[in-house]
């Protein structure tokens, strides 16, 4: 299993200096990822771009995987995405995983003029992924959808990663169409809505399942969960985690928010605190029997 920070790209985060320090701490610390998410507004909060930010927190570090989780793929222009995508997998020398959804809220969709339709956003996502695997090809590619048309363009550099930059897929379950979008691509990014760890166990193992009926590909695929461990580490958190692992999770996430020390993202954020957890390390679990998805 494979452990990385999740943090949001606002507030005490908002900063690109700031998150690549905090990157530089991880990758220092013994983390395998560094994976920020996309937002445009919505919190009369500081933010960055987070592409901005890749950007600074690839030439910062060199061996940690580092990515969003997740862009909301309907609201980029796919071509605009593909160049900024290409551009920092080949400034991280090969270390990017795009994370992509369909986006959620008012706040950042009805608000600022974009499709609040969450069925059409999905049709947007598909067609988009297309685009971007296409464009990533490196060979002339045309493409003609219900949202997006393109004739006959070029783009180069190809990414470093063959056959394509990673792909993970975020997605609510129980709501199946995420699922077997992500079965496709090369990871599944659940979020639930139960509280119970228990719940959502029961929960991960019929996603496990499902990604199982309808994944195609050879390669078997990541699985992403995010929680919260704790300084000092508990017994109680390492079997956390060792629970999603047996259940075939591939990647844990420790979730920065002010939410884990019971804040709310108006209050003032306990940076420290959060940067101290970077510094102590993933959780030390020992070596993981991980199952995976392999395909149907």
């Amino acid at each position: 299993m494979k452990f990385g920070i999740y943090l949001p790209n606002f507030g005490s985060f908002g900063q690109a200096q700031v998150l690549a320090d905090l990157a530089r701490d991880a990758e220092n610390s013994g983390w395998d990822g560094f994976f920020i998410w996309d937002h445009v507004g919505g919190w009369a909060l500081p933010m960055v771009d987070p592409w901005v930010a890749l950007a600074a927190i690839a030439v910062t570090t060199h061996r940690i995987r580092i990515g969003t989780t997740v862009t909301p793929l309907p609201r980029r222009r796919p071509w605009k995405l593909a160049r900024e995508a290409v551009s920092i997998d080949h400034l991280s020398g090969g270390r990017l995983t795009l994370g992509v959804g369909s986006g959620g809220g008012e706040s950042e969709w009805a608000d600022l003029g974009e499709e609040p339709d969450l069925k059409k956003r999905g049709a947007m996502l598909d067609e988009a992924l297309s685009v971007l695997v296409g464009l990533w090809s490196g060979e002339p590619f045309s493409f003609a959808g219900q949202y997006y048309h393109i004739k006959n363009a070029h783009f180069l550099p190809k990414p470093l990663q063959q056959p394509h930059i990673p792909i993970w897929v975020g997605g609510n379950w129980p709501y199946k169409t995420p699922f077997r979008r992500a079965a496709k691509w090369d990871g599944a990014f659940p979020l639930f809505w139960v509280e119970e760890n228990e719940e959502e166990l029961a929960q991960l193992d019929e996603i496990v399942r499902y990604l199982s009926k309808y994944r195609k590909h050879e390669q078997p695929i990541d699985i992403i969960c995010m929680g919260v461990t704790h300084d000092p580490i508990s017994k109680e958190d390492c079997s956390l985690v060792e629970q999603r692992s047996e259940l075939g999770a591939t990647w844990w996430l420790e979730c920065l928010t002010p939410f884990r020390y019971g804040k709310d993202y108006e209050d003032e954020w306990p940076a420290d605190a959060m940067r101290e957890r970077i510094l102590q390390g993933p959780p030390q679990v020992g070596k993981l029997h991980i199952k995976g998805v392999n395909p149907a």
